[in-house]
C-alpha cells in the first residue's frame, strides 16, 4: 500500500473514527483503526468498530497502490496531528509487512500495524428500501432529547432515544423515568424511494446518536441521510460517511400515555429570564438536594421561585407570569427544569401542571412541537 494525502484530512477524519475504537478493547485489534487504500477510486477509508458502534469515512488521497492495514488508533492519531499541516503525509506498507512508514515534510515514522484480515467486518446491512431523512431534522431531533435519556445500565431501553418515522413525520422521544422529551417534526422524511409509507420504529443507544449529531453537526450537506434496520443493526450512511450501531431490544414505554389530555393550571413565562432565575437560586439548590419549589399565584401574577439548603442559606427570585388556574404550590429537580428549558428556542414558554403530585409539562408557545414531562418532588410541608 502506498499514498499520499493532506495532513489536515487525514486528521480530522482520524479524530472522527477514533471515537469508535474501544478505549478497553476485548482484542487487540479492536484498539486499531482500519485503513484501505483505493486507486480506482482514489480514495482512503478509515474505520473504527468497538463491536457496538462502527464509524467510518474516507477521504481522497493519490493512490499508488491499493492495500489495507490496521494501526493502533491512538498512536497514529497522535502522530498525524503534530505534523505540520502544510505537508502532505506519505504513507508506505509494503505488500506482505506490517511496517508502515508514515513520511511528512519534517520526518519519518514507523509503525507496526496489524494484518486487515484480523479487523472485524462494518455490519452494513444494506438490504432492502432505505429510509431517507433530512440530516437537519434528525440533528434537531436528536438535540432536544438525548439529554433525556437515562444513563444507568440497568435500564437498558431507557439509554438510547426512539426514533418513531410515518409519513407524517419523525418523531424523537427520550426518558430517564423521571423526565420525558418528545419532539414531532413534520417533512423530516426526504423523498422516500419506493412505497416507504409503513410506519418504523427503532431505539438506538444515546452513545452511538451523539456521535451521529456530532457527525452530522461538523458538516453542512443538503444531501439527505438514509437510514437501513435489520435484525439489531442500524446504519446511518451520509455523504461519504457511515455510522452503524447496534439498537436496543425491547418494546420502548408507551411514552405518549404519561402526558394528560389537559390541564387545570398554565403559567406562561418568559424562557430566558426563567432560565436566568433557576440557575441563580441553583446555586443553593445544588447544596441540598436540587430541589427548587414553584409557587403560582394568579392574584399578584408572579412565579415564586425558591431553594431553602439547610444550614446554608435560603434564595427566592419572583417572575411576572401570565396565570390561569388555582395557585399551586409544586417543586422539581432544578437541573431537569433547566435541561428541558435549554433544549427549546422559544421566546415564551407554559408550565403546565394539575397537582403538585402530577406530572408537569413545558411546552414552547409557538415554533417546534416539543413537549417536555417533567415529575415533580414530593415535598414535605
Amino acid at each position: 500500500m502506498k499514498l499520499v494525502c493532506s495532513q489536515s484530512e487525514l486528521s480530522t477524519s482520524l479524530q472522527l473514527v477514533s471515537r469508535a475504537v474501544a478505549s478497553r478493547p476485548t482484542h487487540p485489534v479492536l484498539a486499531n483503526v482500519l485503513l484501505t487504500a483505493d486507486a480506482g477510486t482514489g480514495r482512503l477509508s478509515l474505520t473504527g468498530f468497538d463491536l457496538s458502534l462502527g464509524i467510518q469515512t474516507s477521504l481522497p488521497a493519490s493512490v499508488e497502490t491499493s492495500g489495507a492495514i490496521t494501526l493502533p488508533a491512538r498512536l497514529f492519531g497522535e502522530i498525524v496531528s503534530r505534523l505540520s499541516n502544510d505537508s502532505p503525509i506519505t504513507l508506505h506498507c509494503p505488500e506482505g509487512s506490517e511496517q508502515v512508514e508514515l513520511t511528512s515534510l519534517s520526518g519519518s515514522y514507523q509503525m507496526r500495524g496489524m494484518p486487515a484480515e484480523d479487523f472485524p467486518d462494518l455490519p452494513l446491512v444494506q438490504s432492502g428500501t432505505p429510509i431517507r431523512l433530512e440530516a437537519e431534522a434528525l440533528v434537531k431531533g436528536l438535540r432536544a432529547t438525548l439529554f433525556a435519556s437515562s444513563g444507568d445500565e440497568a435500564k437498558q431501553l431507557l439509554t438510547g432515544v426512539h426514533l418513531r418515522l410515518d409519513p407524517s413525520g419523525l418523531e424523537c422521544a427520550a426518558t430517564d423515568g423521571h423526565r420525558l422529551a418528545v419532539l414531532c417534526l413534520a417533512h423530516a422524511n426526504a423523498a422516500v424511494e419506493g412505497d416507504g409509507g409503513e410506519p418504523f420504529a427503532v431505539t438506538v443507544p444515546a452513545r452511538s446518536l451523539r456521535e451521529l449529531e456530532r457527525l452530522l453537526s461538523g458538516r453542512q450537506s443538503a444531501e439527505p441521510l438514509s437510514l437501513f434496520y435489520d435484525r439489531g443493526q442500524v446504519v446511518f450512511l451520509w455523504a461519504d460517511q457511515v455510522l452503524t450501531s447496534r439498537s436496543l431490544d425491547g418494546t420502548y414505554p408507551n411514552y405518549r400515555q404519561l402526558i394528560p389530555d389537559s390541564f387545570s393550571r398554565t403559567i406562561a413565562l418568559d424562557r430566558r429570564t426563567l432560565v436566568s432565575a433557576l440557575e441563580r437560586v441553583a446555586v443553593l439548590a445544588d447544596q441540598h438536594n436540587n430541589v427548587v419549589k414553584l409557587s403560582a399565584e394568579p392574584a399578584t401574577g408572579q412565579l415564586l421561585i425558591q431553594a431553602d439548603a439547610q444550614d446554608v442559606g435560603s434564595g427566592s427570585e419572583a417572575l411576572a407570569a401570565s396565570i390561569t388556574g388555582d395557585a399551586i404550590q409544586i417543586a422539581f429537580n432544578v437541573r431537569y427544569l433547566l435541561d428541558g428549558l435549554k433544549a427549546m428556542a422559544c421566546d415564551q414558554v407554559l408550565l403546565q401542571c394539575n397537582a403538585a403530585t402530577t406530572p408537569a409539562i413545558l411546552t414552547p408557545v409557538e415554533g417546534d412541537q416539543f413537549t417536555y414531562l417533567v415529575m415533580p418532588v414530593q415535598i414535605r410541608s
